[in-house]
């Protein structure tokens, strides 16, 4: 994506963390010459070699998956808080714009086999039962439901090129305090959002 050189993020751990926290994403790939997108949750983890690596499925029921093997390049992009910014903030006349924080990570695509489809499937429901008053566990279902799992296609993505955007109104900093005070007097979460990461931004 294009990204101006002061909203480029390069911060490795950063970003990491930014996609563990944001890890219901967008997958895209062509599908019979034309781009296809599937909203899923693709969890980055560790693979072989030490290599990041994103894991994610989609339902058979989804054409998407029939591409992988013929085009298996894909962007998974990453979506974080976003807010309008006016321009009656600022000091000096000037239009208004958007802030917003994304993250584009393109890479390779590999079908996992069932076995390791199923193993990644009770990472990601462990993960996401921690904060239950009732977690399930995918060890306590009937073999006949977790046969649902054939109907899954799990697959894993090598990194290969991260690109991240945080555009948090690094080319006005004397109009940085008002905008985030304006941001803040707001009710939606992603001007909270923002505000919150021009808070903690040092620039």
């Amino acid at each position: 994506m294009y990204i101006p050189h002061y909203y480029k993020n390069e911060n490795a751990d950063e970003i990491r963390e930014f996609i563990r926290q944001n890890s219901f994403g967008i997958l895209i790939n062509q599908l019979d010459g034309k781009p296809w997108a599937t909203h899923i949750p693709l969890e980055l983890e560790q693979g072989p070699k030490g290599k990041a690596t994103l894991v994610g499925h989609i339902a058979k029921a989804n054409p998407q998956w029939k591409a992988f093997e013929l085009n298996p390049k894909v962007l998974c992009i990453f979506n974080g808080p976003h807010a309008y910014v006016s321009s009656s903030w600022y000091k000096e006349e000037e239009v208004p714009t958007w802030n917003y924080i994304a993250v584009h990570v393109y890479g390779t695509l590999q079908v996992l086999s069932e076995e390791e489809t199923m193993k990644s499937l009770y990472r990601l429901v462990d993960k996401y039962e921690l904060d239950s008053e009732n977690p399930v566990s995918l060890e306590d279902m009937a073999p006949k439901t977790l046969r649902q799992v054939k109907g899954v296609v799990g697959f894993s993505i090598a990194i290969e090129e991260i690109q991240a955007a945080y555009k948090l109104s690094q080319t006005r900093p004397s109009d940085h305090n008002r905008i985030t005070e304006e941001l803040k007097k707001r009710k939606d979460p992603g001007s909270q959002g923002i505000a919150r990461k021009m808070d903690a931004s040092k620039f």
